[in-house]
């Protein structure tokens, strides 16, 4: 195959799969620290931002401007000690710390069938005794799609449906291929990795790195990811007839009773990147992980009025001893998961309606 077929064959690839995700490229459903982001005399607000994101879907007013499909769960966290190595956070103790949670797909459609999105979701608020919490997103890919907010946003503007196709112009895309051949290993791991067959038999990532830091004061970066005990399997043609699957696999399955994942803690050696959340860590780190504990899940409810509800995931919600690291992209997602909140709750409120 000629470079340039390859290249056609990738960018109608690309714009496939991000059609099929509802907007993948906000694959982390953000919110609250970050005000704007400037490189080269160019400024983004995290408005602007969320502007685009819904320049490129249709608006549903009062759910989540991504992942508005989803559903609450709730309950705990039981801590091995394990991870006070690393970390002096009072979650990570031993002992039980009660969740709130959200499982979800993303895509801004809250009616999506679950079979057009091949990505799964997990966000956690952890909340300890002392008062303090711990607030997660995480993804079933290893990595993002890009490293910037800028690329983020540069990635949305060349996704949006062109006028009398509805689908992105693919010349646009090539461009924004061209300039952010990042992005590539996001995409080549998707058309690798089927989407699991249910919320329960996903791995999920921090893809961000943060800092912990230990009872001496020392600085350990680290990326986390949860594993679950019920093995991975792909979605079959008979799941995919339902188009919501995922919500109902996972309420009939803890009528059988929880459903359990081990957090597991991962250390970056020197040179490991940790402003890069493209760049996935040599595979031999994870020989180095460290079991912190089993996160259980035991109930499960309507995102309509359940637990979940009015919880802002915002990555950048820690306890002491857990700091974000330098990459650029934390700020700019909690910053816009600020906005996205602000905007659905304010719908909700003129609606007279709970938010989602």
């Amino acid at each position: 195959m000629t470079s340039k077929r390859r290249r056609s064959s990738l960018v109608l690839g690309y714009a496939i799969v991000a059609i099929s995700l509802g907007g993948l490229i906000g694959s982390f459903a953000w919110v609250a620290g970050w005000t704007h982001w400037s490189r080269l005399g160019q400024t983004l607000t995290a408005q602007q931002l969320i502007d685009a994101f819904e320049a490129d879907t249709h608006r549903h007013p009062g759910f989540r401007r991504n992942h508005a499909k989803g559903i609450c769960v709730s309950g705990h966290f039981e801590s091995n000690g394990n991870a006070t190595a690393l970390s002096r956070a009072s979650v990570f103790k031993p002992g039980f710390v009660p969740v709130i949670g959200r499982l979800s797909a993303p895509g801004s459609d809250p009616a999506q069938d679950d079979a057009n999105a091949p990505v799964r979701s997990f966000a956690l608020r952890f909340a300890t005794a002392d008062g303090q919490q711990w607030r997660t997103a995480m993804n079933s890919a290893p990595m993002f799609a890009v490293r910037t907010p800028q690329a983020l946003y540069q990635q949305l503007i060349a996704l949006r449906p062109a006028p009398g196709t509805g689908r992105p112009d693919p010349a646009k895309m090539d461009k924004f291929l061209k300039k952010h051949p990042e992005t590539r290993a996001f995409h080549e791991w998707l058309a690798h990795h089927p989407a699991s067959s249910a919320f329960y038999n996903a791995s999920y990532f921090s893809i961000d790195a943060f800092r912990f830091i230990d009872a001496a004061g020392a600085i350990h970066f680290v990326r986390w990811s949860v594993v679950p005990d019920t093995p991975y399997q792909p979605v079959s043609s008979s799941e995919a007839h339902d188009p919501d699957f995922l919500a109902h696999g996972l309420t009939t399955r803890l009528e059988r009773g929880p459903v359990r994942w081990r957090l597991m803690i991962t250390p970056a050696a020197p040179g490991d990147p940790t402003d890069d959340a493209t760049r996935v860590w040599p595979r031999e780190r994870e020989s180095h992980r460290i079991d912190a504990g089993l996160i259980v899940i035991d109930q499960a409810e309507a995102q309509i009025d359940g637990a979940c509800r009015d919880i802002n995931f915002d990555p950048l919600i820690l306890p002491a001893g857990i700091e974000p690291s330098d990459d650029p992209l934390l700020a700019a997602r909690s910053a816009a998961y600020a906005v996205s909140f602000d905007r659905r709750t304010r719908e909700e409120a003129l609606s007279g309606s709970g938010s989602r």
